[in-house]
């Protein structure tokens, strides 16, 4: 029993230790609808820096090491909360409460219909003209065994952007002393309602604004992907991706085959595709989706998750309008993203995987963005 409580107070001791180390500030970033904004810096025991706002829970800036132990800035974003309100690239933030399309800016439950925002053509685009990316959540930092971070918080009203049901939710960031972003996404609600949450960081591991993501090396563990209409809402087909610009399964460059003579690839200007991802058969643990690799940087990023599709964006809208952080323009593909989630207008695929969450349940699911050098 002695020798029991001896190893309970060294691992207590032990996490004391590590919390000393671990660093988060705050401080304000501004006001929007009347509510203070605040922006949180995150630092773990390795030096890795992440920084976040309550304004869209929006991650403004991660400081991730290169081979050489140097650190840079690897997501695009702005130094203040009023360009990321007049903005609608999505940079960093928490998207809901449907990620990705809607086709027709429609879907039926339980028999009705329900009309949700059209911000994207005639259909909805990532939850709405307000989605949760441009709302004020409640924030909480913490610090635990595995690191620190916050825990944001909002309800989402019924009627919110045309959506059933209040929707009450709980997104915590944790920056790990393994250098992983780890996002763990919590919802219920009180009537049958549409939920699929997604993160939106564009990623250029060699830096944000050092240039285009095209010599990026990224492997997808999807066999088949969803093609899209013209409108970019799928067709309901899942086709396999052999023999087409669509075969990441062994890592490719990004910009390797993105000017492939495609129809898919012309459709959606690039890569703006979801991809069924290969889960192993029973599996309900975390199952690796993605990872890219920065050969000149030696940054390496691996996505893992537990939802049944990513959304891979090469940043084909990005037009060297925007001026970010560092002053540098954002030009034609300088960042990308890999968004996991439901596959795209799923409330209106049968045969996709549901989104749909009733009363009584509990949306859970997490994706971790981990890091690490080759």
């Amino acid at each position: 029993m002695a020798g029991e409580k001896g190893t309970m107070a060294i691992t207590t001791n032990r996490i004391k230790e590590i919390n000393e180390k671990i660093e988060i500030q705050k401080k304000p970033f501004g006001t929007v609808d009347g509510r203070s904004v605040d922006l949180y810096t995150v630092s773990n025991i390795n030096g890795m820096e992440m920084t976040v706002t309550n304004y869209g829970c929006i991650v403004t800036s991660l400081k991730v090491p290169d081979k050489n132990n140097i650190h840079k800035d690897v997501v695009l974003g702005y130094n203040d909360v009023k360009s990321y309100v007049d903005n609608n690239y999505y940079f960093g933030a928490a998207i809901g409460r449907c990620g990705n399309r809607i086709g027709g800016a429609k879907f039926t439950l339980e028999g009705k219909e329900y009309n949700v925002t059209k911000n994207e053509g005639p259909n909805s685009l990532h939850g709405g003209s307000k989605g949760f990316d441009k709302v004020v959540w409640d924030a909480e930092a913490f610090k635990n065994e595995t690191g620190g971070g916050l825990e944001f918080s909002y309800v989402s009203k019924d009627g919110e952007e045309g959506f059933p049901g209040t929707l009450t939710l709980k997104i915590t960031y944790t920056l790990t002393n393994n250098n992983e972003f780890r996002i763990d996404y919590f919802a219920t609600t009180d009537k049958q309602t549409i939920c699929n949450l997604t993160h939106h960081s564009y990623f250029n591991l060699n830096g944000e604004g050092n240039g285009d993501i095209l010599g990026h090396k990224l492997m997808i563990n999807g066999s088949r992907f969803t093609p899209v209409d013209s409108t970019l809402i799928p067709t309901g087909e899942l086709k396999s991706v052999e023999g087409t610009p669509f075969n990441f399964l062994k890592s490719v460059e990004i910009g390797a085959r993105i000017g492939s003579d495609d129809k898919q690839l012309k459709l959606a200007e690039g890569y703006d595709h979801n991809w069924v991802l290969d889960r192993p058969e029973g599996s309900k643990d975390l199952f690796l989706a993605a990872t890219v690799i920065e050969p000149e940087s030696g940054r390496c990023m691996d996505v893992l998750t537990r939802e049944p599709g990513v959304q891979f964006y090469s940043g084909n809208f990005l037009d060297g309008t925007l001026i970010g952080k560092s002053g540098r323009v954002y030009k034609h593909r300088y960042g990308f993203c890999l968004e996991t989630q439901a596959y795209p207008d799923s409330p209106n695929k049968p045969d996709f995987p549901t989104t749909v969450l009733k009363p009584g349940e509990t949306y859970k699911t997490t994706t971790v963005y981990r890091f690490y050098n080759r």
